[in-house]
């Protein structure tokens, strides 16, 4: 089977740019990405728990591969939430899964938000991981609007090896995430 696009690209294009921009000695110390989590909240479960079933369907055919529900770690009266109940999904994507996904994230869904302008750069962490939070789910176009009960959102995190923000940065833009440029930050 052959490489995905973007893995391509990143072997190609990308690992030579990093090295020469970077000044790294070998190529094993350009940042690469190792996985991308995706992870579904789903607070309103605590009263339906069909909710939960329908979240892990829904990222299930947006990844192309079974998603598993969370349970909750700790109890909370307030919200009427006990240890052990299921309240979101997650899906963690490596190889060349992570790179179609990429793709079709980059070139399918997040040109289809509304009003897009570009992504913050702010979803940095401090060790090189990026997190991206997406509001609507119906962006993805594997979603059925008419079979869609409830718009909820999810938060994308993208796993990298990079040491800092600015090399994971770096290594975002190269992949061709579409950042706000900075002039035309507020």
């Amino acid at each position: 089977m052959a490489n995905p696009r973007i893995k391509q690209k990143y072997l190609d294009d990308i690992v030579p740019s990093l090295k020469e921009k970077f000044q790294y000695s070998s190529v094993m110390q350009v940042p690469k990405l190792t996985k991308i989590v995706i992870n579904k909240g789903i607070g309103a479960a605590v009263a339906d728990k069909k909710l939960v079933d329908q979240g892990v369907e829904e990222l299930s055919l947006i990844t192309g591969q079974r998603a598993v529900s969370t349970k909750a770690k700790t109890s909370v009266s307030n919200f009427k939430l006990r240890e052990g109940m299921p309240i979101g999904a997650k899906v963690t994507l490596r190889g060349n899964m992570m790179y179609e996904f990429l793709d079709r994230l980059m070139t399918v869904a997040l040109p289809r938000v509304r009003d897009f302008k570009g992504i913050s750069d702010k979803g940095f962490d401090g060790r090189g991981n990026y997190t991206l939070g997406v509001q609507e789910q119906i962006i993805f176009p594997e979603i059925s609007i008419e079979k869609v009960n409830r718009i909820s959102g999810m938060d994308i995190t993208f796993v990298t090896t990079a040491d800092s923000d600015e090399e994971s940065l770096e290594l975002m833009k190269a992949f061709g995430m579409p950042f706000v440029k900075k002039d035309k930050q507020d």
